[in-house]
């Protein structure tokens, strides 16, 4: 008998709680011979957690389903709370659930198909946003990556390519990685995680069908992350994995994110860098100097060319579906291999 653990970090969801774990009773795998069972961690909840949970565990009693209950009387951070549920679970396959997202009725079940085909990846799917306008580019760009951008589109704002609530994968993809960072509020655990993944060989796979209501509101935990930690995560591993590779190598971006980029590269990288390119008729033939405020001089000084006469490879710091497809649209013109030509970072 196959078993799944569905794992649900907590803190003060009373809001939530009903919707979430409705969908799980409403799950279509219910019927079949794999069991579940759902670990849900407190993290120091000080509103009516404890006493939903409590009732939806006799709920899922009465259907020979086990609702572990866990936590701490303080809040220790989401990578704590997930590690402290995955520490009390016992199944062969890990579906990760947050409290305020919804299952479709067909989740587990196809993600655990995806996952039995690949022990070795972490399972992603599509995404419906509620409320349905709320981020309109995340729920274009997650849910249309194909299964190669999955592995190249990884420094980009967004974080993983496989969005966290999403993540499903068998119970070997967690204890090669050891756990998730409990650094605490601010701290991109899933991002380091992902990474990790990565870099021990791990794959990705992704179901292509709307298999989570991921909800959005001001009190989500993604919140919390900063920004620029996010960046300076992004900008190590690159400096570590890919710009070695690269001899010398054009910024796309003569603006404020391309200039922040070469400033932040450490010594050796930021001497390969040749040029800047754009589309700003205003910048191209120009000459950028950037000024080292320590020393008080010029740290790199740096031609602006037309993104048509940029030799690959690009380290491109544009957004994406932000100019109505026009970048895109430059960008396919060059003929390119993303991974190969160009990296967004971004």
């Amino acid at each position: 008998m196959t078993v799944v653990s569905i794992i649900i970090p907590v803190r003060n969801g009373q809001q939530w709680i009903n919707n979430c774990l409705k969908s799980i009773a409403d799950q279509s795998i219910l019927n079949s011979e794999t069991d579940i069972e759902i670990v849900a961690y407190n993290d120091g909840s000080i509103d009516e957690t404890e006493n939903l949970l409590k009732q939806w565990q006799c709920y899922f009693k009465e259907r020979r389903i086990e609702l572990i209950l866990t936590g701490s009387t303080t809040s220790r951070g989401v990578g704590a709370a997930k590690n402290g549920a995955v520490s009390m679970s016992k199944g062969e396959f890990l579906c990760f659930q947050d409290i305020d997202d919804v299952m479709h009725p067909d989740r587990i079940q196809l993600q655990l198909l995806a996952a039995q085909s690949n022990h070795n990846a972490i399972v992603g799917c599509n995404i419906c946003r509620v409320p349905e306008d709320s981020t309109p580019r995340l729920v274009r760009w997650a849910n249309n990556l194909t299964d190669e951008q999955l592995k190249l589109q990884i420094y980009t704002a967004n974080g993983p390519t496989l969005l966290m609530p999403t993540w499903f994968c068998h119970r070997s993809v967690f204890e090669k990685v050891g756990s998730f960072d409990e650094s605490g509020k601010g701290t991109p655990e899933d991002l380091i995680f992902f990474y990790s993944h990565l870099d021990l060989g791990g794959d990705l796979i992704k179901v292509n069908k709307k298999l989570l209501i991921y909800t959005y509101h001001e009190g989500a935990a993604t919140f919390s992350v900063k920004r620029e930690m996010i960046w300076q995560i992004q900008l190590e591993r690159l400096q570590k994995l890919v710009l070695p590779n690269w001899k010398t190598f054009t910024i796309w971006n003569a603006g404020k994110a391309g200039r922040r980029l070469v400033r932040a590269l450490d010594q050796e990288h930021s001497k390969k860098v040749v040029a800047f390119c754009d589309v700003d008729e205003k910048k191209i033939g120009t000459t950028v100097e950037l000024y080292c405020p320590v020393k008080k001089s010029v740290l790199i000084s740096l031609p602006v060319i037309n993104f048509s006469d940029a030799k690959p490879p690009l380290l491109i710091c544009v957004k994406l579906d932000m100019t109505n497809g026009i970048f895109e649209q430059n960008l396919k013109s060059m003929n390119l291999s993303e991974g190969l030509d160009y990296i967004l970072f971004n």
